[in-house]
Order: structure tokens, then sequence, then C-alpha cells
């Protein structure tokens, strides 16, 4: 059975698109030994192989349509998420910011801290200090008043034992005085008695 003529017009149909012209084929295998009826088979087999590939290969094809909406929706999302990242961002480096401060301002009172603890503990190092020092100087005073006293006590003593010496050197030298007077009377009253 041969098939109808439309199949073997070079126009394609709004129900079928065809990718070769069929009229062609058929002329071109009758050329070549064909009959009309075998070239026929062969271009409605073509034909249909090619409509089937052609049908495959477009059903998964997007359109342009959907590809610009999917675009154009992946573009808004991406702009939405880079906003998100600049909001973040900003909001992440505001915190940082903050807390860079808060730390700054607990440093700087931790630092005059540190410096009043050492100011104080400079000041109460300098008042051990001058009351380490008027604790020698009032016990050096003591010792040197101690020294004097002793001394004073010293020169007193010997001063009374040169007294007491001058006082035995008299009494010694009385005594000596006494006996040579008289051992002298004693040796004159010998020396009388002897004449």
């Amino acid at each position: 059975m041969l098939p109808s003529v439309q199949h073997f017009s070079t126009t394609p149909s709004r129900s079928e698109d065809y990718h070769f012209d069929s009229f062609k084929l058929v002329e071109h295998l009758e050329s070549k030994g064909f009959s009309r009826e075998q070239s026929s088979a062969v271009m409605v087999a073509l034909q249909k192989i090619t409509s089937e590939t052609m049908r495959d290969l477009t059903s998964n094809r997007v359109t342009k349509a959907e590809f610009d909406k999917t675009m154009y929706a992946r573009t808004v999302d991406f702009v939405q998420l880079r906003s998100e990242v600049q909001i973040m961002d900003r909001n992440a480096y505001e915190l940082m910011r903050t807390e860079n401060e808060r730390l700054q301002i607990e440093l700087d009172k931790l630092r005059q801290k540190l410096r009043e603890e050492i100011t104080r503990t400079q000041a109460n190092v300098r008042l051990e200090l001058n009351l380490e020092k008027g604790r020698f100087r009032d016990e050096t005073s003591a010792q040197e008043i101690k020294i004097k006293e002793t001394d004073t006590r010293i020169e007193s003593e010997l001063a009374g034992l040169r007294t007491q010496m001058e006082a035995i050197k008299f009494q010694i030298l009385q005594y000596f005085i006494g006996t040579l007077t008289g051992g002298g009377a004693l040796f004159l009253a010998y020396l009388r008695m002897l004449r």
C-alpha cells in the first residue's frame, strides 16, 4: 500500500515536523533500484525514527522562556543571597567592632587599675621605708644616747678612780712621809743613844 501524497510534501504539517525532504529521498531510492513501495517504506520508517528521536531530544529541552524564568529566579536568589551575606558581614563587623571597643574599654580599666595598684604599692613601700628609716634613726638615736650615757658613766667612773688613786697616792705619800719621819726619828734617836 502506498502512503498518501501528503507524506511526500516538502512543507511540514503542523502536527508533524519533517527533518528531511521525503519526496527527494523516495526519488533517490527509486533511482538506485528500489521500487516505489520499498522507497516509501524506507522513507516512512526513517521519518518515524527521526520524529521519535527528535521528540525524545526535545522532550528534555527547556524553552527559552523557562530558561529566562529560571535564570531570573536564580539571579533574584543570588541578589538576595548576596544582600543577606552583606547584611551578615555588616552585622558581624559591627558586632566585632562593638566587642573590640568593649574589650578596649575593659583593657583601659585594667590598665588604670594596674597603675593605681602600682602607685599604691609604691606609696606603701615608700611609707614602709620611711617608717623603717624613722625606726632606724630612733634606734640609732637611742643607741647613741646609751653610748653617750655609757661614756659619761665610764668617764665618771674613771674620774672617781683617778680621785681614789690620787687619794691613795696621797695616803701612801702620807704613810711614806710618816714612815720616813718615824724612821728618821728612830735613826736620830739611835744615833743619840749611841753617843
